[in-house]
């Protein structure tokens, strides 16, 4: 895991700050070799919490949507995404962009990961449910294979061995406060730093921000007397 605390305070300065989306884009295309711009509607899903409470893609717009998949039983690089993604929250929750990005973990393998399993899984791998992340289901409502007709539909590819396990790519996935996705971060080598300064980008994107005013003649003379 991180440093987060490090991490955190010499995010604290930049993501204070305004930085266009199409600034941080570019730096990113030169630092940041796991980065991919896309610019299309994200696949809507409508699934659900451990508890049964639904979760639709469109109820979170206006949110900056994180996005990954994994199932509960693998054995090697899902947990490992897990706690980058726990990282990430973190480095955001300790900035004011807390309250306008939500993370979201999808299981594609609802059939052994039921309510008993998903619950205590956040908090073993460093994520936080009680503020912006979540894991999602497909519920018993719905076949089985619905989340991973999803994760396809976010490019993954699925290879299932004998033995139940899933060999699949590793894809972190943003979606903008419309619904568009406009990014991917492939595998676990990008740094997580870079990620949560394209989240920044996006949260001011849609922000007004104004110039200050030259002081008036008349305050000039003010502050001088």
């Amino acid at each position: 895991m991180l440093a987060t605390g490090t991490a955190a305070a010499l995010l604290a300065p930049i993501v204070a700050s305004a930085h266009s989306l199409e600034d941080v884009q570019e730096d990113l295309f030169e630092k940041e070799k796991y980065f991919q711009t896309k610019d299309e509607p994200a696949p809507d899903f409508a699934l659900q919490e451990a508890d049964g409470n639904p979760v639709r893609l469109q109820d979170l717009t206006e949110k900056v949507v994180v996005l990954h998949f994994l199932y509960a039983g693998c054995p090697d690089v899902c947990p490992l995404h897990a706690e980058r993604i726990g990282d990430i929250q973190r480095l955001v929750n300790d900035t004011p962009m807390k309250d306008r990005v939500q993370f979201i973990t999808i299981t594609t393998d609802p059939e052994r990961d039921t309510p008993e399993v998903l619950k205590p899984y956040g908090p073993i791998h460093g994520l936080d449910p009680t503020t912006n992340w979540m894991f999602l289901t497909s519920g018993p409502d719905r076949p089985e294979d619905t989340t991973r007709k999803l994760a396809e539909e976010f490019g993954h590819g699925f290879t299932v061995t004998d033995d139940g396990l899933q060999i699949h790519s590793v894809v972190t996935h943003i979606i903008d406060q419309k619904g568009q996705w406009v990014a991917n971060f492939h595998g676990l080598g990008f740094e997580p730093t870079n990620l949560v300064l394209f989240i920044n980008g996006l949260t001011n994107a849609n922000v007004p921000h104004k110039e200050p005013e030259a002081p008036s003649l008349w305050s000039r003379m003010r502050s001088m007397l």
